[in-house]
């Protein structure tokens, strides 16, 4: 034990020199002095006992509240390091993309990361922004447009003029916002080192006096023995382990204590659009026939899209598994696809490609203008006499428990819902339409939401920010609560605080409820553990407590928190909706 006690000693008591060199009396040097007056005075279980419980409740604490920067680094690995320089002969040569200048000329091909931020000078095509803006919807490129580093050109060639490379591109401005965001967050304080910095000096002095008094050295390091909180030290630990293995049963991650201290307080939750309140990703939302039949259309317009890797291709394409073979195809850039079956000629893309093919149709022109003021991408089927005429409507839909998830969260007194989108303001507005939402804002970079939540730190919110992107990563480190949808992006599950494995935002009120079940157990056991050493103090100069009986007490209630503690591990989502229904009538009552 005398051996145990010591080799326990050792970090706890660097550690407790370390805090007094920077002038804080913290809990490990209250164990440093309890464990060294232990040995002092031959305990030496009692030493051996409270260094393996503090050992054990700093292992436990970290395993939960250990931050990595994985984020930062796989952040860094998605950046783009090369680029494609034109020279003034014509010809290309491969760059490093922090040596590429402001005005020299990039080419940038099918499939390719664009390296740097600039403005398109020659060529069109569609871009994959998801990485800056969040947006699964392809953006239509063409000359005299901004272009963002870290996208990806799916389709078409550009010439492209640099306006800021490496560091200073907007990809490069979303690692260096995470990177500071996490250095913040690094220097939270524990719960129980906070709580130490008035409890430590506290015992201290009641051992210094006591000795001073008494003179009796023994008495003033029994006190010092029994006012070691083992009760505190494991109790901590043991309901942040407990909470967070009930949130991981019932599809929910937390990263420690600190967590759900913070999401306890939360009050506005600010929700990414794309792929965390929809499903993200486009399927057909509508389809309107104006000519022919409805299933021969679908077929021949699934056989000709099953040819193609555009976004809006592949959504045609999943409307059915009927295909029809023998058709030739010919991508028309910037505007389609034109197809050859026996001889008969078909078209499928935007207005352009139709009217340019066929003819100008008013009835045509009238539905693509509805399909478009509602938020819809177009894709248009027909043949050349228009006798099979079609519009697709391609948009981005809601995840099926969006309403609800929102509702509850209302329910249960979250006070403002917000939602931020990388898309354009109107479309955002319909999007929001469908659900309860208080504030809308479109057109965010990721720089944008991360002031925004800042912002609102300023006026006295405790705001969670929900998303699943690299465009969210920002926003999620500045974030009182960040919370990652389990199927997004790696960066954002790591830069979050808590992940919903399971990509339902029901659980993002289980979250909440467990927060501060998992809170209120600590300050019980917080209790308990002062409790403990009142009555020990109490029964010590009572002349009842001795140390073998005041160790019996004292490491009953170390099982008691530990008891109290798993009490979490229950499944209380019976408890939850009772809440809910109470604070629904509550509501209703009021209004």
């Amino acid at each position: 034990m005398l051996v145990i006690g010591i080799i326990g000693l050792i970090p706890i008591l660097m550690t407790a020199i370390s805090s007094l060199k920077v002038k804080l009396v913290s809990i490990d040097v209250l164990v440093s002095l309890a464990v060294i007056g232990a040995i002092i005075i031959g305990e030496y279980n009692e030493a051996a006992i409270v260094t393996w419980l503090f050992s054990l409740g700093e292992v436990l604490e970290e395993l939960t509240l250990k931050k990595t920067r994985k984020a930062v680094a796989d952040l860094t690995k998605m950046a783009p390091q090369t680029a494609l320089v034109l020279q003034d002969d014509g010809t290309t040569e491969e760059e490093d993309v922090d040596f590429v200048d402001p005005g020299e000329k990039i080419l940038i091909k099918t499939g390719d990361q664009v390296p740097v931020d600039g403005k398109i000078v020659s060529g069109s095509g569609y871009l994959n922004e998801a990485n800056v803006n969040g947006e699964s919807k392809p953006a239509n490129k063409k000359k005299g447009d901004s272009v963002y580093a870290g996208t990806i050109l799916d389709d078409g060639t550009l010439t492209v003029e640099t306006t800021a490379a490496g560091e200073d591109t907007t990809f490069g401005k979303i690692i260096e916002m995470v990177e500071e965001a996490q250095d913040s967050k690094s220097h939270t304080e524990k719960l129980i080192n906070h709580f130490a910095q008035y409890y430590t000096p506290a015992v201290l002095v009641i051992a210094i006096v006591v000795g001073l008094i008494t003179k009796n050295f023994k008495l003033a390091i029994t006190v010092m023995v029994l006012g070691c909180p083992g009760a505190l030290v494991i109790g901590v630990p043991v309901s942040t382990v407990a909470g967070i293995g009930n949130g991981a049963k019932n599809g929910v991650m937390f990263k420690g204590s600190q967590v759900m201290d913070a999401t306890r307080k939360v009050d506005e939750i600010a929700f990414d659009k794309t792929g965390t309140l929809t499903v993200g990703y486009p399927e057909v939302n509508e389809i309107h026939i104006l000519n022919g039949d409805r299933n021969e259309i679908i077929n021949l317009a699934v056989s000709i899209e099953a040819r193609s890797n555009h976004p809006l291709a592949k959504a045609i394409a999943k409307l059915s598994d009927e295909k029809i073979n023998h058709i030739t195809t010919n991508t028309i850039k910037g505007k389609g696809i034109s197809a050859t079956l026996e001889n008969d000629k078909y078209y499928l893309g935007n207005l352009a490609l139709i009217e340019e093919h066929t003819f100008v149709n008013a009835k045509l022109t009238k539905v693509v203008n509805k399909l478009g003021n509602l938020g819809n991408s177009i894709v248009i089927f027909s043949n050349t006499d228009q006798s099979m005429l079609a519009a697709f409507g391609i948009k981005d839909r809601l995840r099926p428990e969006s309403k609800a998830a929102l509702l509850k969260l209302k329910q249960l007194g979250i006070k403002k819902l917000v939602m931020l989108s990388g898309d354009n303001q109107e479309t955002a507005k319909q999007i929001a339409a469908e659900l309860p939402i208080d504030e809308v804002h479109g057109q965010m970079l990721p720089a944008d939401k991360a002031q925004f939540v800042k912002k609102e730190q300023a006026n006295g919110h405790h705001i969670a920010f929900i998303g699943d992107g690299v465009n969210d990563s920002p926003a999620l480190a500045n974030a009182d609560v960040a919370i990652a949808i389990g199927s997004g992006t790696d960066v954002a599950v790591d830069v979050a605080d808590i992940v919903l494995v399971k990509n339902d935002l029901r659980k993002i009120d289980y979250a909440l409820a467990i927060s501060k079940r998992t809170v209120l157990n600590m300050n019980e056991n917080i209790a308990i553990a002062l409790l403990t050493v009142l009555l020990l103090f109490v029964g010590l100069f009572a002349g009842y407590v001795e140390m073998a009986s005041g160790m019996f007490i004292h490491e009953f209630s170390i099982l008691v928190v530990i008891l109290n503690g798993m009490r979490l591990i229950k499944n209380h989502s019976k408890l939850d909706n009772r809440q809910v229904s109470k604070k629904k009538k509550d509501l209703e009552f009021n209004m």
